[in-house]
């Protein structure tokens, strides 16, 4: 079955982002979009989707599905769309969580494939307002089947044929490992900016303070601007994974603090500049 309608359930950043990049790479086919109001407005205005519509319409009549709520509300959804679902149709999600999403529709989705997925992307600030065409160029995009035979049914190679048009890197990962990999590639780096900010909030006595601060910091606490209820079903879905990675990084802190006057830490400074150099593509 060819990719004629897409339906996206949730047109906020990503999802309307999803909706331009399409449009972008000449997809021709309808793209509707299920949200509130005010966010489908919004979405038909930045031409990120050609119709609003209910879930049950949106859902029996698209060839991919295209899940970008909440986790809790990506969750909610696959219990419920089934019955609508057309057969030989792929379903798939933007959840930066996956073991409880794929196993939900494994359980759930039985008229469809599912493909779980992760756009490696995001800004701080939400909404189709802050929708980008270009957002998911030179990303990762995660994909998390359960097997690898998943990636072979013909909607599942045209969604990635349409993920490689959009500009993203597809990278195959498994629910599990997923999850343990972004808790410290993107959990980590949200808690560290998150304690790192809300230290300083109850350290530094006044706002003059605050001009001795330099661009280092500036860097530093950049995703503490990250609101709240993004991150509550995030971490709610992977805490296990989340409590190793802090642990971790805690243990770290308590060494660079036992070495704080020793020459040992200018092996952790090496270290630490080597992991930088090659995140950057430096080495």
């Amino acid at each position: 079955m060819a990719i004629e309608t897409v339906a996206i359930v949730g047109v906020g950043l990503i999802g309307a982002s999803f909706g331009l990049a399409l449009k972008k790479a000449g997809f021709a086919g309808a793209v509707l979009g299920v949200s509130s109001p005010r966010a489908l407005a919004e979405a038909l205005g930045r031409g990120a989707i050609d119709e609003a519509t209910g879930l049950e319409e949106a859902v029996a009549r698209a060839d991919l599905v295209y899940l970008a709520r909440p986790i809790r509300r990506i969750l909610e959804t696959l219990k419920v769309i089934d019955p609508c679902l057309r057969p030989g149709s792929l379903v798939t999600d933007a959840g930066s969580t996956k073991a409880e999403i794929v196993a939900q529709a494994r359980r759930s989705i039985r008229r469809a494939q599912f493909l779980g997925g992760h756009p490696m992307t995001g800004k701080e600030k939400r909404g189709a307002g802050e929708a980008e065409a270009g957002l998911f160029a030179g990303r990762t995009y995660v994909l998390t089947p359960v097997d690898r035979s998943e990636l072979e049914t013909p909607a599942a190679r045209e969604f990635l044929g349409w993920l490689e048009r959009i500009g993203a890197t597809p990278v195959v990962l498994g629910p599990e490992a997923h999850d343990r990999v972004v808790a410290c590639t993107s959990h980590l780096p949200q808690l560290v900016s998150t304690a790192l900010a809300a230290t300083l909030a109850e350290r530094l006595e006044s706002d003059e303070h605050l001009r001795v601060a330099g661009p280092g910091l500036l860097d530093m606490t950049r995703l503490a601007a990250s609101p709240f209820e993004i991150w509550a079903d995030i971490l709610a879905t992977n805490a296990t994974a989340i409590g190793e990675a802090l642990g971790a990084y805690i243990a770290k802190l308590e060494e660079l603090r036992a070495r704080l006057s020793s020459e040992a830490m200018g092996e952790e400074f090496e270290k630490a500049a080597g992991f930088a150099r090659k995140l950057r593509g430096e080495q």
